[in-house]
């Protein structure tokens, strides 16, 4: 069974209709993805009146490289003109607190939307298709809830269905895919391959969920039906890589990594300015 791709195609940062909670929000700390520490619920100081970023085109260049990288897939904008009813926290302080505490629990309900969405986009069987449709309404329901009721959502509860069902859903296609003698053992979980050498190599059909692929050499490897959940990709080289079917690869994965115009994506992602 497949339904259309627009679920998490949709899924899309709108930064106009946000109140900047990515830039106020979160807590950062300096390292070589950000120039400076900033606790969560402190606006960045690049932040400016209008919720726009002062270095926003030269970001990567003054060391803001994991700003480029994050995405909210439109949590931010569901926060400030759904769930707070387009108060700014600017001209409304007292929900200030509150709407930053927010945020990060509707952008983790964003994640898992996507991830559910996606898997129900591939040709799965019925009874999965619909399991995945019951976290899906679920998932959604929630992100309708008020501030007060959004605070007291436990989310690893929630989480862990999700993932039994995306195990499940990775493993059912994976299962299907061809695969050469060299990749047979198909389970890579949690692997550190940091700076390993892959360029050229047939992956297809491997579990790499949580893998450490830090700065590796992925030039024109085959990645489709690879699963990619929680993969660290930072600086991993995609140049010329078929990721056309990659499982549950995310915008901030890509956005972390290098590739080309040659880089072949999934639909539902775009291809960063930085490549």
């Amino acid at each position: 069974m497949v339904v259309s791709e627009d679920k998490r195609e949709n899924l899309q940062a709108d930064c106009t209709k946000c109140f900047g909670l990515c830039c106020t929000a979160l807590n950062v700390a300096a390292s070589s993805d950000f120039a400076m520490n900033k606790g969560a619920g402190e606006p960045c100081l690049n932040l400016q009146p209008d919720y726009r970023c002062k270095i926003h085109s030269n970001l990567r260049e003054k060391g803001f490289k994991g700003c480029t990288v994050f995405d909210c897939l439109g949590a931010g904008q569901r926060v400030s003109q759904d769930t707070f009813k387009g108060q700014d926290w600017r001209e409304y302080p007292l929900v200030r607190e509150k709407m930053f505490r927010v945020f990060p629990i509707m952008d983790q309900l964003y994640e898992m939307i996507a991830y559910i969405g996606e898997a129900m986009s591939y040709q799965i069987s019925p009874s999965l298709f619909e399991k995945l449709k019951v976290q899906l309404d679920q998932l959604q329901s929630l992100t309708m809830l008020d501030p007060d009721q959004l605070l007291s959502i436990d989310i690893p509860s929630y989480r862990h269905p999700v993932n039994e069902l995306l195990v499940e859903t990775s493993e059912y296609i994976r299962n299907n895919i061809k695969v050469t003698t060299s990749n047979k053992s198909r389970n890579y979980k949690g692997v550190d391959w940091i700076g390993k050498k892959l360029k050229g190599q047939d992956l297809r059909g491997i579990n790499l969920r949580g893998a450490y692929l830090i700065a590796s050499d992925l030039r024109n490897t085959d990645l489709r039906g690879v699963d990619f959940i929680g993969a660290d990709l930072r600086d991993a080289d995609l140049s010329g890589a078929n990721l056309s079917t990659s499982l549950f690869l995310t915008q901030m994965q890509i956005n972390s990594a290098k590739g080309n115009k040659d880089t072949k994506l999934p639909y539902y992602l775009q291809r960063p300015p930085h490549w």
